[in-house]
């Protein structure tokens, strides 16, 4: 799997979505994704229900200092609900998630990073 770096003082911002992905920092991504400050990774989920607690460990690690406050996650064109594991976890270590259709969630990253939060986002291509 590739992943891309940011360079210093560049905002993963999402300049455009659609057509089985993302345009971020003036590249392309094909397929889903998975975002923070640090850099924008491919994410193998297709489907909400394929959204594990597992599959966000790149962007949410313990032990990271970068743990975001808020993880965005994009489920497609509809919202559906978050698997449980992930409610328990987000609760246990301080960080909001909110679940929406992936417009939305790419949307509501880029204004929270603009912001300055410490924001993270995992979005399934539509």
């Amino acid at each position: 799997m590739k992943f891309s770096e940011l360079k210093a003082g560049e905002l993963p911002l999402i300049s455009s979505y659609g057509n089985g992905g993302f345009r971020i920092a003036e590249r392309r991504f094909d397929g889903s994704i998975l975002l923070n400050q640090q850099g924008a990774y491919p994410w193998s989920v297709e489907q909400a229900a394929d959204i594990k607690l597992e599959s966000l460990s790149r962007i949410l690690t313990p032990e990271d200092l970068a743990s975001p406050e808020v993880l965005l996650v994009g489920t497609g064109a509809c919202m559906v609900l978050p698997p449980k594991s992930l409610r328990d976890y987000s609760r246990d270590h301080n960080i909001a998630i909110e679940f929406m259709d992936s417009g939305a969630a790419a949307r509501t990253y880029n204004v929270l990073l603009q912001e300055g939060r410490s924001v993270a986002a995992a979005i399934i291509a539509v």
